[in-house]
């Protein structure tokens, strides 16, 4: 392969990829927010993350949130509100999505409370 041929395909392949969203598979910890009905996002160190919005946008996999029980939620909004999760998700950092939720935890509210790297309620 000739060195423009190779300039060439290397070009080609950097505009593809960058038109391509990029998604990673990984573990994302944080606050858990369902302020209103159809309307959730996970808040962690990196992004708030959009996994649904009423009416609109939804992510494949959002029957796998965890349940919070009562101990461990706190009510901002009659049955809506936010606890702390982790959440095994592949996300699109272009859009800021989490566009699928394999599955979660729920965890101690005090672990979001004492995490200096996330932003607190």
């Amino acid at each position: 392969m000739g060195k423009a041929m190779k300039r060439n395909w290397l070009i080609t392949l950097a505009l593809v990829s960058i038109a391509l969203p990029v998604s990673a598979e990984e573990t994302r910890c944080g606050w858990l927010h369902n302020p209103t009905p159809g309307n959730w996002l996970l808040r962690d160190r990196d992004n708030n993350w959009i996994i649904s919005r009423q009416g609109g946008y939804q992510a494949e996999g959002t029957d796998n949130i965890p349940n919070f029980n009562a101990q461990e939620y706190v009510k901002t909004n009659r049955l809506y509100g936010y606890g702390c999760a982790c959440l095994d998700v592949e996300t699109d950092s272009n859009t800021g999505k989490i566009l699928t939720i394999q599955s979660g935890e729920i965890l101690p509210l005090n672990a979001c409370r004492t995490d200096p790297d996330l932003p607190q309620f």
